[in-house]
């Protein structure tokens, strides 16, 4: 008999899978093997052979032996919930690797603090048995691991004879994260006992259900709905035994034998009509049609006509592409417009050329040589693993498909025509694709993937158009000309509603369309509370192209101008005099309302090309805001400068980002000491600072004194605060600024500030939350800056509300145990203030 020698992947303490703390590891659900504690941070391969593809599941690698085996290493347990936060792959699905080759980097503190366990199993996943194992001890990487008997494959197992006859039925996957290890082993687990055939179908891949591996490889997530195939003279319990772990099916057939695995037509989503969650992207309420917008990959040939000619073809479509891009250019504005500029930098990328040249002296293809390169950098990006880094590989993405589209002889960002109310179905949508469709016709968008601060996600808010994102796959299914109801402000999609819900929609759209029209006839009127109590409404913007329309819409004046947009997408700094240009033009716009510029934001998620950053491991918590300032004092100093040029010199006010220290702070007054005398200017604008990390709310009481007002930063608060990524698509819906934890620390600042008579602020996402404004109003926030579509609405809001009353429902607030709480109190809190003011009247 065959054998197989495995050395230890890993150092650290091995272990029997009985004591792996996971019943279907523990009961070799998924296969025989051994399992290590591991004291390392990295996993070698323990033989020779040929990575398997797992789809998204980092935290797991699957090697194929010669013989045919596979051989599972799954580091952690319960580490899929990280969603590949913590891990980097250092070899490629396919690729060939062998005995003692780094395969994956892990975080182990991180896997300790959120992981049920750090113990790595490695499993004979595929059949055969042990002879014999390490099962206790300490091992280094390298040492005799087991020694394994290669018997049957599990692929080889129960095949009924050609002609039977194969019972078909379809199941919904409501696994939290999909098939992976555990459930995959389960499933094969279940079938175990009985003499059929199981096959698992997903669109057009198939996966025998014995294996978990292949389970795993199929790729399957909640709300993907599967075609299970059984054949045998057990067919029928085997899909019984299924029903206990996937649920009652939602179809079945009954097909003949042999077929070819195909395109699978699986039930159609109308028959499963029903609510789909999702993340907001941009808020709204959208009535309409699906139209499903692919993607398919454009095929482009490996060997080319000679450099000359392929670099020529190359150089003519990017061309093409650019100008394209500069007319879109010209014709946006505001975020449209900065996103789009970018694009125009990005596709002139020094970087980008030279990948692509050193592929078409290869002698490929001006497609091949495009796409390798933008590829190459696209993997730099997934391996980094930054959720914010991340999301600009859509627009990658959307530079290749310009570009290979030219070169293919088709119109770049040519996209299809559109029905009227269409709402927008797709995997992922690309900048180009949105900027480039009528929008007159877009009442919606939907996406499987991306994530709320994605480009195309900002691009749609700007355009008022209703998002959803992270919707998952199960969109993908829905059939063009489907009725919809898109709600992108509960958060879900609702397919083919009845009637009686689409007739309820169609008049909270009515009634939503009068109310913003009352709001926009009211919105430049000085906005107070029912008991009198003034609270500004200031807008934020991000160019000046924005500041026009914000006060139209009743703009008290900017509370946060984000200065980055000067900055980003070029190749050196902006000077003083292009600076103090831009903050004037933006001043005048704003007539005599208050212009609050915050100073250069960049570093962590915002990295510019002129200034390289120190390679930090967690950029969140390095080189950010005031810190990168204070560590470039020129440019600091230039931007100062600049401000204090703008007239008059009252109208503005200064913001330091990410203050955390009261050192910092007085570094920066000095700083403008010394520029005062310097520019012979008579008078300082107020200082204030930015409220962003617990620290500085739990020194607010301290940091005031330095300073003139206080504003805070919620969308980094809460971050900080709860431990999660504001950028991570995976926990966006989770990430909620009303939790009580961030409430008490908005409380602390608010206390702060009103103990020595100074304004408090908040302009973060909060601030354009409607939901919110009774909290932060009764927790003694003087002004909110908002999104500036939502300020008419925002107005109207604290117009119904008394000052008193939400100091009482404030304290209620921070009484609950989390922000879904907290948002039912408020919501059914409103209700009672709108009857009791409707019974009042």
């Amino acid at each position: 008999m065959t054998t197989l020698l495995l050395k230890s992947p890993l150092a650290g303490w091995c272990m029997p899978l009985s004591e792996v703390p996971d019943p279907v590891f523990a009961e070799r659900m998924a296969g025989d093997g051994v399992a290590i504690d591991p004291t390392g941070n990295i996993l070698y391969a323990p033989c020779d052979g040929v990575i398997v593809p797992l789809k998204d599941a980092k935290h797991a690698l699957t090697i194929h032996t010669a013989s045919g085996h596979d051989i599972l290493l799954h580091v952690g347990i319960d580490t899929v919930k990280l969603a590949g936060e913590g891990f980097a792959a250092l070899v490629q699905a396919g690729q060939h690797v062998t005995t003692g080759q780094a395969l994956l980097r892990f975080d182990l503190d991180l896997i300790a603090r959120r992981a049920r366990s750090a113990v790595t199993p490695i499993l004979l996943a595929s059949g055969g048995s042990v002879r014999r194992r390490t099962e206790s001890g300490v091992v280094a990487v390298g040492d005799f691991l087991m020694e394994v008997e290669l018997g049957l494959l599990v692929g080889e197992l129960r095949t009924p004879a050609v002609g039977a006859e194969e019972i078909s039925q379809f199941f919904n996957i409501d696994f939290d994260h999909g098939l992976h290890a555990r459930p995959a082993a389960r499933v094969a687990a279940a079938l175990r006992p009985f003499d059929a055939r199981v096959t698992f179908i997903l669109r057009d891949r198939s996966a025998n259900a014995r294996s978990t591996v292949a389970l795993m490889s199929l790729g399957v997530y909640r709300g993907d709905i599967i075609e299970v195939r059984a054949a045998g003279s057990e067919a029928e319990n085997a899909l019984a035994a299924l029903e206990s772990l996937l649920g009652a099916p939602v179809g079945s057939a009954v097909v003949a034998l042999p077929q070819e695995v195909a395109v699978v037509k699986i039930p159609n989503v109308e028959s499963r009509a029903g609510h789909i969650k999702a993340v907001i992207a941009s808020g709204g309420v959208a009535i309409g049609e699906a139209a499903q917008l692919f993607q398919p990959e454009i095929s482009v040939r490996e060997i080319g006509d000679g450099v000359e000619r392929e670099t020529v073809a190359l150089n003519a479509a990017i061309a093409i592409v650019k100008l394209n891009i500069e007319s879109l250019v010209k014709t946006a504005n505001g975020e449209q417009q900065t996103i789009l500029a970018a694009h125009v930098e990005l596709i002139q990328d020094p970087e980008l050329a030279s990948r692509a040249d050193d592929w078409l002296r290869r002698g490929t293809s001006a497609g091949y040589a495009w796409r390798k390169a933008l590829r190459s950098i696209v993997d730099t990006l997934r391996a980094d693993g930054d959720a914010h880094m991340m999301e600009r590989v859509a627009d990658l993405r959307d530079l290749e498909n310009q570009v290979l589209l030219v070169l293919d002889g088709r119109c770049p960002g040519q996209t299809r025509d559109l029905p009227e109310r269409a709402i927008l179905i797709a995997d992922e949508l690309l900048p180009s694709q949105l900027v480039s469709l009528d929008p007159a016709r877009v009442a919606g968008i939907c996406t499987a993937r991306g994530g709320p601060t994605s480009h195309v996600a900002i691009i749609a808010a700007a355009m008022g158009i209703p998002a959803l994102v992270a919707a998952g796959p199960l969109i993908l299914e829905i059939i063009d000309g489907t009725r919809l109801i898109l709600n992108a402000d509960r958060g879900h999609l609702h397919v083919s509603p009845e009637l009686v819900e689409i007739k309820a929609a169609q008049q909270d759209l009515a009634q939503r369309a009068s109310q913003q029209a009352a709001d926009i006839a009211a919105a430049q009127d000085i906005c107070r509370t029912r008991d009198q109590l003034q609270i500004k409404v200031y807008a934020n913007l991000g160019a000046l192209a924005e500041a026009a329309p914000a006060v139209a819409k009743g703009a008290e004046g900017c509370g946060l101008l984000r200065t980055e947009f000067l900055f980003l997408d070029r190749r050196e700094p902006p000077d003083e005099n292009e600076q103090a240009r831009e903050y004037q033009m933006i001043a005048t716009t704003l007539g005599s309302r208050p212009l609050t510029i915050r100073t250069l934001d960049i570093g962590g998620d915002k990295p510019i090309a002129y200034l390289p950053l120190p390679r930090e491991d967690n950029p969140a918590l390095g080189l950010r805001g005031l810190r990168t300032s204070l560590w470039q004092p020129e440019l600091l100093r230039t931007q100062l400068r600049a401000i204090l040029r703008v007239q008059p010199a009252s109208q503005c006010r200064i913001l330091l980002p990410m203050v955390t220290d009261i050192g910092d702070v007085r570094v920066v007054r000095a700083l403008l000491n010394e520029l005062q005398i310097e520019m012979g200017i008579a008078e300082l604008p107020a200082l204030g600072i930015m409220i962003e990390t617990p620290a500085s709310a739990l020194l607010a009481d301290q940091l005031v004194g330095e300073v003139d007002f206080l504003s805070i930063g919620t969308n980094d608060l809460s971050q900080y605060t709860l431990a999660m990524d504001r950028g991570h698509p995976e926990l966006a819906a989770r990430l909620d600024a009303l939790h009580p934890a961030v409430l008490r620390l908005i409380e602390a600042v608010a206390n702060a500030g009103n103990t020595q008579h100074k304004e408090v602020a908040v302009c973060g996402g909060l601030g354009s939350d409607p939901i919110a404004i009774p909290i932060l109003i009764g927790l003694g926030v003087d002004e909110v800056s908002a999104v500036p579509a939502l300020i008419p609405r925002i107005k109207r809001v604290i117009r119904s509300l008394d000052a008193s009353a939400c100091a009482v429902l404030a304290q209620e607030a921070l009484a609950q145990t989390s922000a879904t709480a907290v948002r039912a109190l408020v919501e059914a809190w409103l209700v009672r203030q709108s009857a009791q003011s409707v019974s009042g009247a």
